[in-house]
């Protein structure tokens, strides 16, 4: 395979690698070296690509695994919290501090969650793949993965409730 058709390949998924990597890892620079790492692993085995169905999801859940182990490993314990994700429109200052407080909220609540939920809300409500998508990438059932997102949205709808109804906890 050449590299023109192997990176036609895999591009257009590049980004939800990262993001996913990111939601797992937090820090920006691991997510980087995830995503790198992953994108040499598929290079190294270039000529097995074309077997795989579904590569955006074979690296989904490649994604997942190593993130896994990074965050299983030694160098884990170094992680920090931040998010840079929201992108702002034209709004007034007070109205884009009040969405970037919400979108914070949002993201703590989510690293709260159990890790199954909380790849599973990535997956779904940040990156946009459906179910059956999900269910391959997570190896379970469509009715599990459906439960599991419901309780996490539940989680974050509650605790998001329970913080504007009677400040912060």
């Amino acid at each position: 395979m050449k590299q023109s058709e192997f990176l036609n390949i895999v591009l257009p998924f590049k980004d939800k690698v990262f993001r996913l990597a990111k939601r797992l890892l937090v820090s920006t620079e691991e997510a980087e070296d995830a995503t790198q790492e992953l994108f040499f692993k598929l290079w190294r085995n270039k000529n097995k690509i074309k077997d795989y169905k579904n590569i955006e999801a074979f690296a989904m859940t490649m994604t997942k695994n190593y993130c896994y182990d990074r965050l299983k490993s030694k160098q884990a314990s170094n992680l920090t919290l931040v998010h840079s994700n929201y992108k702002e429109k034209e709004t007034s200052l007070d109205k884009q501090v009040e969405y970037r407080d919400s979108v914070n909220q949002v993201h703590e609540l989510i690293e709260k969650l159990p890790e199954q939920q909380k790849i599973i809300i990535q997956l779904r409500d940040v990156e946009q793949y459906d179910f059956d998508e999900i269910c391959k990438m997570v190896q379970m059932k469509p009715t599990a993965v459906r439960v599991a997102l419901s309780r996490a949205r539940k989680t974050i709808r509650e605790q998001l409730i329970k913080k504007h109804n009677y400040g912060i906890s």
